[in-house]
């Protein structure tokens, strides 16, 4: 059953509440389109394997665990490699764009590259070390959605897989040209690969890169200036446009961290509990001080003084002004006011952060993002682009920022009218679990799966998009 709402999503359900979110397949609108065997069947590498292909029907759920007496919820295609495929190995003809914002992991363009003659051959030789540069080989951009010559010039370049690596404005773009592509009745099937440092996309279990942003260099560098002087005060900024997951993680590795200020927990500088107050107190008390804080967070508190907060680049994202160097003025001028010294130093690695070569882990899960991509793309799907508005927050109710503020000795900077509402908010009347999201529920692992009214731990994978674990993969 397809979905009026959204052209992208079928809509398959089954007894006992079972519901499957499927993606589009070539067979949707080409049903004669001939499929050969996959080649993958033949390599030695794979002799050993029991079971290497993923079974037709085989699918993965969206919540972990559930109650006994409640519905089998939403799931989600297995990704993996299909018995059938509908390309020929050597008749792919794919290209790959890289879209937006550097991330650690891309090369394990943007969309002009569609219209640039200075396309890039990838061949083995060519991509045999890429995994251990930072930055992009293909370059990037932003904006540039142009369907009509996106999908002309597919169709010039004979191209028949598209791999579009981006975050939610790419993936808007990815859609479209998906919809067009199938309005022509074309056969190439489109990839969408969500990216974003900041983890921030609610469809995935953790974006890549996210695990090579580590802050320590630039949180030790703020420690050590900070500690060498009278009343010093070290501030780092670190990414987080519009989720605090860098800087929440950041601070509790470090240890060293004093105060971490991030977008979902709005905070004020002046009187009772506010900044001001915590710092003369933090600076008293150990004669030192380190803030983390995301470049999103305070954005509130500027707006009113400064005109471009309305502006937007060529993705749609909203322009941020530095609200790292903001706060260090206003820490500056409140000192100086009480004619307290101080010396305070800001760091901001952001570019440094983003554009290092991936780790180890990252490395390992790009490799089996890219390899479920394409095997998704010769079994026939199309389109996995998933799109939702929705984006993935730190949850300041939840036990894993509870352990900050622990860590910290900070101020949680909520009024007493904002705890009692949080902790007012009703458990999940359904046998199926919370997304992890946990909102004032008990942690239990160290992971944070949390537990419900009903005593049974939360837990979310895939919602709704790719996963890639050993475990659990599956397409959206």
């Amino acid at each position: 059953m397809e979905n009026p709402g959204d052209t992208q999503m079928k809509l398959v359900t089954g007894p006992g509440g079972y519901v499957l979110e499927d993606v589009p397949h070539f067979t949707d609108y080409l049903p004669d389109l001939p499929s050969y065997p996959n080649p993958l069947q033949d390599n030695p590498a794979y002799s050993v394997v029991k079971q290497y292909f993923v079974n037709a029907d085989d699918t993965v759920t969206q919540k972990i665990v559930v109650h006994k007496d409640g519905p089998r919820g939403v799931h989600f295609r297995r990704a993996g490699p299909r018995q059938r495929a509908y390309f020929e190995s050597d008749e792919v003809h794919a290209c790959i764009v890289t879209c937006g914002g550097l991330c650690p992991g891309l090369n394990t363009g943007g969309y002009r590259g569609f219209y640039a003659k200075n396309t890039i051959t990838l061949t083995p030789k060519f991509v045999n070390d890429i995994h251990k540069r930072g930055g992009t080989i293909l370059g990037t951009s932003r904006g540039g959605h142009d369907k009509f010559k996106i999908v002309d010039s597919i169709q010039d370049r004979g191209i028949n897989q598209v791999y579009i690596i981006g975050g939610d404005g790419t993936q808007r773009g990815a859609a479209v040209i998906f919809e067009e592509i199938r309005r022509r009745g074309l056969i190439v099937a489109v990839a969408g690969i969500p990216k974003t440092i900041d983890n921030d996309i609610p469809v995935i279990d953790k974006s890549f890169g996210f695990d090579t942003a580590e802050a320590q260099r630039a949180i030790n560098a703020a420690h050590v200036e900070a500690t060498s002087i009278e009343n010093g005060i070290g501030l780092v900024k670190l990414m987080g446009r519009y989720s605090g997951f860098i800087a929440m993680y950041a601070t509790l590795a470090s240890l060293d961290v004093d105060c971490c200020l991030i977008p979902e927990s709005p905070f004020y500088l002046e009187g009772n509990g506010g900044l001001y107050e915590y710092t003369e107190k933090r600076l008293k008390e150990n004669g030192h001080m380190v803030i983390v804080i995301a470049e999103g967070a305070g954005q509130d508190l500027l707006s009113e003084s400064l005109q471009s907060m309305d502006q937007q680049d060529a993705s749609g994202n909203k322009l941020l002004q530095d609200v790292g160097l903001w706060i260090s003025h206003r820490i500056k001028e409140h000192f100086a006011k009480k004619k307290i010294p101080i010396n305070l130093k800001y760091i901001d690695p952001t570019y440094m952060i983003r554009a290092i070569p991936s780790i180890a882990s990252d490395n390992v899960y790009c490799t089996l993002l890219a390899q479920s991509a394409a095997q998704g793309a010769m079994a026939g799907y199309t389109g996995f682009t998933r799109i939702t508005e929705k984006q993935n927050k730190v949850v300041i109710t939840d036990r894993m920022w509870a352990r900050l503020l622990s860590s910290t000795n900070q101020p949680s900077f909520l009024n007493p009218r904002d705890i009692a509402e949080s902790k007012k908010e009703k458990q999940p009347a359904t046998g199926i679990l919370d997304d992890g999201n946990c909102k004032g529920r008990t942690s239990v692992t160290e992971d944070d799966p949390c537990m419900s009214a009903n005593g049974l731990p939360d837990a979310g994978n895939c919602n709704g998009g790719i996963s890639v674990t050993q475990d659990n993969p599956c397409v959206a």
